[in-house]
């Protein structure tokens, strides 16, 4: 009995130690799984970091995407576990890469009387609360009416045909091109539009998109300057059978 005692005492002190080496000294966890809206820094050959719309300054310490070829500036949906605090000075976290999941990512383009006709205004169906402002991005979730061939447009354009009103606001419009190809069959689409190229003043009150909406036909959609970090919920969405470009 004493033997087996001591053989008991002895697993319990090894669990112990083993249960202590998932867990850092800030209380995170192996089995813990974060994920964030972020944006890829590309630092060099092979290195790169993330811009975490929510986590901030994220050090990738070790992945599980070895095989991954980051683009600069584009946008992702990060899983990862947060690993420790000790991480290198500018970042506000070190994390193990899970999974990178690419979003759709391009900048603001100008649209002209001469190409309008190829930006398309086909209504969009977007929910209240799918378009917001964070990372120095514009990101819309959308319902897409899957093409049979032809990935449809999304863009978000300058108009340069009209004038503006005069309210302190960047007027933009959200345009959608379905090329006339459409199933019926519904899936879920998301893009990241580059605001970096907007000229913002001191003067500037926000930004003021116009969209073709299938339900509420043409409304503008404002935003102040204020980033907002994406809705909880969305992150967890699958974008893997859009069609778009």
């Amino acid at each position: 009995m004493k033997k087996l005692n001591l053989l008991l005492l002895a697993f319990l002190v090894v669990m112990g130690v083993t249960l202590q080496s998932c867990d850092d000294s800030d209380g995170y966890s192996l089995g813990d799984v974060a994920v964030d809206w972020a944006t890829v820094n590309v630092k060099g050959a092979h290195v790169y970091d993330f811009t975490g719309d929510r986590w901030g300054q994220i050090w990738p310490a070790t992945t599980d995407y070895f095989w991954y070829s980051p683009i600069d500036g584009q946008r992702v949906i990060l899983y990862f576990n947060p690993l420790y605090d000790n991480y290198p000075e500018g970042y506000d976290c070190s994390v193990k890469v899970l999974s990178i999941k690419e979003i759709l990512t391009k900048p603001i383009e100008e649209l002209t009387a001469e190409n309008e006709e190829e930006f398309g205004n086909d209504p969009v169906d977007i929910f209240e609360g799918n378009m917001w402002i964070s990372g120095g991005y514009l990101n819309i979730i959308f319902n897409q009416n899957m093409p049979s061939k032809v990935k449809h447009l999304v863009s978000l354009v300058k108009n340069t045909t009209i004038t503006p009103d005069q309210d302190g606001y960047i007027h933009l419009e959200y345009r959608y091109n379905t090329y006339a190809d459409t199933t019926g069959y519904w899936r879920n689409g998301a893009v990241s539009f580059n605001l970096n190229s907007l000229e913002i003043t001191s003067e500037t009150k926000g930004i003021k998109v116009k969209i073709n909406s299938a339900k509420n036909g043409e409304k503008e959609v404002s935003f102040d300057l204020k980033e907002t970090p994406s809705p909880v919920g969305l992150s967890q969405m699958d974008f893997s059978q859009m069609e778009i470009k």
